[in-house]
């Protein structure tokens, strides 16, 4: 974990996030919401999940880099990443500048393994943006004890809004548990350097939830 990629806000402590990766890799997109997150007083540590397969992974944001992407994904091993997150998780727990506990945020593949290591792990808190798993994997909702926030599109093609349904009605009867689902937006909407998934305005309601959700449940 001594090469780990980590970004430290202006005082050098703070509480810990570890931030997911999308398919895409550690990309300019990523840096730039680890930067942000830094900026707002959170230590962030980014896992590289393709490590085993594809050291260095980095694609275009476009059909082409969509493609390569998701075949660099097919080989890629959830309960090994599951495995990487929750030792970066207990790293940031370990690291002298982290204060104030530590959570969890991804993207997409990302959104997935956050729910995943929610429910595994201890985090203090948890949000997970268009994970395409947490659907089928929702009744492991039941062991998440931390506030956890899920982020969806309406209008995403990979993930029904059926799917999203199911995934209001477990969060309805969890305490602990919100649900924001943006009705204009496809997936991928946050990522702003993709032009095919990008939709400034629901990625902009959506940081606003996701800063408010981290001032309550991981304060700086």
């Amino acid at each position: 974990m001594n090469d780990l990629p980590m970004w430290h806000p202006p005082s050098g402590r703070g509480p810990g996030l570890v931030l997911i990766q999308e398919i895409f890799g550690l990309d300019d997109y990523l840096r730039s919401v680890a930067a942000d997150l830094a900026a707002a007083g959170y230590v962030v540590a980014i896992p590289e999940l393709f490590r085993r397969t594809a050291p260095g992974w980095s694609s275009t944001h476009d059909e082409a880099g969509v493609a390569a992407s998701m075949e660099v994904a097919a080989s890629f091993d959830p309960e090994l990443g599951l495995a990487d997150v929750l030792e970066t998780m207990a790293h940031l727990r370990s690291r002298p500048e982290v204060t104030g506990g530590v959570g969890l945020l991804g993207f997409c593949l990302g959104g997935s393994l956050a729910f995943a290591a929610a429910a595994e792990g201890d985090p203090d808190t948890a949000m997970s943006f268009y994970g395409s798993t947490v659907t089928a994997s929702i009744g492991e909702l039941s062991r998440v004890t931390c506030p956890i926030q899920f982020h969806f599109g309406g209008q995403d093609p990979y993930i029904p809004r059926s799917d999203v349904a199911v995934v209001e009605s477990a969060v309805a009867a969890h305490p602990g548990a919100e649900i924001h689902v943006q009705e204009d937006a496809g997936h991928a909407f946050h990522n702003h350097v993709a032009p095919m998934f990008h939709h400034p305005a629901a990625a902009a309601r959506a940081w606003d939830l996701t800063t408010d959700f981290l001032r309550r449940t991981l304060p700086v």
